[in-house]
Parts: C-alpha cells; sequence; structure tokens
C-alpha cells in the first residue's frame, strides 16, 4: 500500500462515542462514525433521530457532551463554526443563514470577509455557471424564492473549498434538474478528494449519490449500509423500524360541490424577479386533493401569497364556500374554514422565537380556529399543541419548546398537523413534507387525503412528482404564472407533466 493510498483509506474525520444532553434530554447517544476522503457518506434517520445535533457537533454549534472528534487521525475541540471552516469543513444548513436585507454577495461576503467585492461577484457568477445553480450575485435576497436561497448556502460553502462538506437536506427545495446538476457537482468533489456527509430524507437520490450510509434512531446508531445494495423501502423502514405504509386512497368519493373557486386570477409581478399570475381559474371541490407541479419559480409563492390572502384581489376571484374573499385579507379566510400551510415553515409558518403553544394562537384564535367553532384561550393553548404532537410524532426535549427548538422536519409535522387538525373546509399546503422523514410523509399524506375523504377540498403545491402521483385525484401544472387545465391523475403521466412544466399549454394557447 503507498502512503497516498493509506492517507485516502485513513479517516479524514472521525466521531468517536459522542453525546449531547440537553438536561435529562439525550439528544445523540454513544454515536460514532468515520468519513474518509473522497467519500460521499449519507447520515440517515427519522425526524428527532440526532441527525442535526451530530453534525452541529462537527461544525462547532454545540459542544459534546461526551465522546471526541479526530480531525486526520488527531483529537481536536472545534468550538465554534469559524474554527471549522478554518479546518476545511464547510456547512449546507437546512434551514437558511441569510439575511434578507441584504444581497446574495453581501451574504456571501460574511463567510468571506477578505475578498474585494467585485472579485467576490465575479467568484460567484463563475461557480454559479460552472454548477449551473444561476444565481446573480446583485440580487437582494428577499426577492429569491427559497429555493434559490437554498443555492445561495451552497454557493457561499462551495467558495471556501471545504475538505469536508456537510450538506443538511441541500435539495428538499430544489427541482429534480436542479438536484442532478448539484450531485455531478459532489461527484466530482469527491472525485478531487472532498470528502461529503450527506443528510436526505429522499431516499432514491442517497441510493444514486452516496457509497456509504449510517443510520441513527432516536439517537442512537442503529446500523450502517451500503445503501446502493438496498432498496429505498429497505432504508426507510431501517429509519423508523417499522414497515411504511402506502397512501390509502381507496375512499375515494364522488367530487362534491366547489369550496374553493378561482376565477380569472391576475396578480402583477410584485418585483422585477417575481413572476406574474396570468388568468388562473379552476375549482377545488369537497372530497378531492388536487395537486399542483412545476418547477421552482414558475408562480408557486405568487399563486399561494393570493390564496392565503397577503396579495389582494378582484372579491370575485378567489371565493371559498360562495364567499367572494378575493380583497380580504388571512384572517377573513380562515374564519371562512380555509386554512394554509405556507412553503417557509421558519417565519411564516411559525415564529422560530414563540413556543409550540404560542405558535398554536396564531391560528387557532378565531372562530373558526377549532373545527370551526370556539376560541382558543392562551390556557387551552398548551393542550391543544400537545395534541398536534401527539397526533404527528412532533419530537423535542421539553414539553412547550420554541419552535427554533424543533429540527425542521418536526417543526414541520407540527405545522401542518396545527392546520389540518383545524378541520378545514378548504386547505391549501405548499410542500407538505419538505424536510420530512419517510416514515412522516406517510402520516402527513394519508391525513391529508383523510381530510379531504371527509370532504374537505385540499390543494396541494409540490415540486414532489412523487407526492404529487401518491395523493392526488387532479393534477395541473403551473409554468411562467400560468395554470394547465386541472386533469384526472389517472390520465397523467411524468413525462406529460414534464411537458406541461416546460410550457407545452402556453405554447398551444
Amino acid at each position: 500500500m503507498t502512503e497516498e493510498t493509506a492517507l485516502l483509506e485513513a479517516p479524514l474525520l472521525e466521531a468517536v462515542s459522542l453525546s449531547k444532553r440537553f438536561g435529562d434530554f439525550t439528544a445523540v447517544d454513544d454515536v460514532s462514525l468515520a468519513i474518509r476522503p473522497g467519500e460521499v457518506h449519507a447520515l440517515l434517520g427519522e425526524n428527532g433521530a440526532g441527525k442535526s445535533t451530530l453534525v452541529k457537533m462537527l461544525y462547532g454549534i454545540l459542544e459534546p457532551s461526551a465522546g471526541e472528534i479526530r480531525w486526520v487521525g488527531k483529537p481536536t475541540r472545534i468550538a465554534r463554526p469559524s474554527e471549522a471552516r478554518a479546518m476545511g469543513i464547510g456547512m449546507v444548513f437546512q434551514h437558511f443563514s441569510v439575511f434578507d436585507a441584504l444581497t446574495v454577495a453581501e451574504n456571501i461576503a460574511l463567510a468571506l470577509p477578505n475578498m474585494p467585492m467585485a472579485a467576490l461577484a465575479a467568484r460567484i457568477r463563475e461557480v454559479s455557471t460552472a454548477y449551473g445553480l444561476g444565481v446573480e450575485p446583485d440580487r437582494a435576497v428577499h426577492t429569491l424564492s427559497v429555493g434559490e436561497k437554498q443555492r445561495v448556502e451552497i454557493i457561499r460553502c462551495l467558495l471556501q473549498e471545504p475538505k469536508l462538506l456537510i450538506m443538511d437536506e441541500p435539495t428538499s427545495v430544489l427541482t429534480p434538474q436542479e438536484a442532478e446538476v448539484l450531485f455531478e457537482t459532489l461527484r466530482r468533489l469527491a472525485g478531487q478528494g472532498c470528502a461529503i456527509l450527506y443528510i436526505s430524507h429522499r431516499l432514491d437520490e442517497v441510493r444514486a449519490l452516496c457509497e456509504r450510509a449510517t443510520i441513527l434512531r432516536r439517537g442512537k446508531l442503529v446500523g450502517s449500509c451500503d445503501p446502493r445494495d438496498v432498496s429505498a423501502r429497505e432504508i426507510a423502514e431501517m429509519m423508523v423500524g417499522t414497515r411504511i405504509g402506502w397512501t390509502d386512497r381507496s375512499a375515494a368519493p364522488t367530487p362534491g360541490e366547489v369550496r374553493l373557486a378561482v376565477r380569472d386570477l391576475s396578480v402583477p409581478a410584485p418585483s422585477d424577479f417575481a413572476v406574474a399570475l396570468k388568468g388562473i381559474s379552476f375549482d377545488l371541490h369537497a372530497g378531492e386533493v388536487m395537486g399542483i407541479a412545476g418547477i421552482a419559480g414558475e408562480g408557486q409563492p405568487e399563486l399561494m401569497a393570493a390564496l392565503i390572502g397577503e396579495t389582494r384581489t378582484r372579491a370575485d376571484a378567489i371565493q371559498i364556500d360562495g364567499k367572494a374573499l378575493g380583497d380580504r385579507g388571512p384572517t377573513a379566510r380562515r374564519m371562512a374554514g380555509a386554512a394554509f400551510v405556507p412553503e417557509e415553515r421558519n417565519g411564516h409558518a411559525a415564529v422560530s422565537d414563540m413556543r409550540l403553544s404560542e405558535n398554536t394562537v396564531l391560528s387557532l384564535h378565531r372562530p373558526g380556529g377549532i373545527a370551526r367553532g370556539g376560541w382558543l384561550s392562551f390556557a387551552r393553548a398548551a393542550s391543544w399543541a400537545e395534541k398536534i404532537r401527539r397526533a404527528f410524532d412532533v419530537r423535542s426535549g421539553a414539553p412547550d419548546p420554541a419552535a427554533s427548538a424543533l429540527s425542521g422536519g418536526n417543526l414541520q409535522k407540527f405545522v401542518v398537523g396545527r392546520e389540518i387538525l383545524r378541520d378545514p373546509g378548504v386547505l391549501v399546503v405548499s410542500q407538505p413534507t419538505w424536510g420530512v422523514d419517510a416514515g412522516a410523509a406517510a402520516v402527513i399524506r394519508q391525513a391529508l387525503v383523510d381530510l379531504a375523504r371527509s370532504g374537505a377540498a385540499i390543494l396541494v403545491i409540490s415540486q414532489d412528482l412523487d407526492e404529487i402521483f401518491e395523493i392526488s385525484d387532479r393534477i395541473a401544472v403551473i409554468h411562467k404564472g400560468h395554470l394547465s387545465a386541472p386533469a384526472p391523475a389517472a390520465d397523467m403521466s411524468p413525462d406529460k407533466i414534464g411537458l406541461l412544466m416546460g410550457g407545452a399549454f402556453t405554447e398551444a394557447a
């Protein structure tokens, strides 16, 4: 064995019996793993399994309660992220760490303070073009979609030329095409000797990209495997410790009355980087789930804002159970029996610094809030939040934690559960299973279908085609602010949807 081969086979980073305790709660319990140069290593587990806590220790955000971290064979203490970056560890976070008021270049400059802005802008364009990430350095971050904000995180990390790249759900808001470009980038980086620790709930991409997987369950190491040698279902069942079922749509009734009517909805683009909505019309019936597919940035945020009431329109453009509410705000629409789950859970669907009970009050505080009756007082909020946690298996280390204390997947389960348990007549949800594990995704999807079968009308906006096909009775596609005519899911196929995503219906028109 040559010296070079020995160095490649020796671990770049090792976690040796790492544990992290928060009071009486143990988030990570005696976990060990090793990552070698050039290796793409998956870290898998259900929501609350301890993945994010583990990588925060590796990146210097959290101090281990016990155990040791070794870098190139030597015990080391990583006290803060700046020390991790200096060693050559980069991290792309699941929850974005960007400032909306700054430009893309200004956000990235915070991690690269010694590079002149002109040179940095040129490097951003170079890396963005080379890796197909498509972000302009001069754009203000508040004008970016969620997917584009994720690209800023990835570019910032790549510009630091890391030896170890930690990626926490990097494709959760990327389109399949964008994700494939990222995979090619990661394969190229691995070929150059960069080690990659990859966290994802998308098991098909793990199987395509990773050569080794470490699996956690409730903070403990439960196994490892070569994900290329086992099925996605087998991996998911290792993660959750039980069998995973498919969504049951067998009880599909004949659709009932129209509960949400959208009539010639046209909204000008709110900024130069947004998308105008152009004559969108559809009926959403009691008892059905309608899915809206589309590539990121084609008008989904603008459509969601119009449906929620954050963007006002003509009164008759949006009707809920026959009431013209297009010129009314979110509160009026909620009081009419509608509920909403926006794409961005932090800051939009939930307030990070508030406790779960307080976040419950935000959407359930008026008549119509709970099963269309009664007021939710602060006194009842804690018990209602606990009901949501039990129903959707929301895990945390405290009885009523702040939203920021939850992992991304657990916060998503809480937000979706909060709206479903309202028993709304109309539910509009964007990216319902973003960042949740396979078991939790199955629970959420079944809950959406069950709510529809009880008489609600459900609209799901999602970039996950598997999800769209699994739960939808009808499917439409959004492209450049136009919406295709909804069609029965049985009449659609991935190829048909792909053509519609490319604008086939707008060209025909």
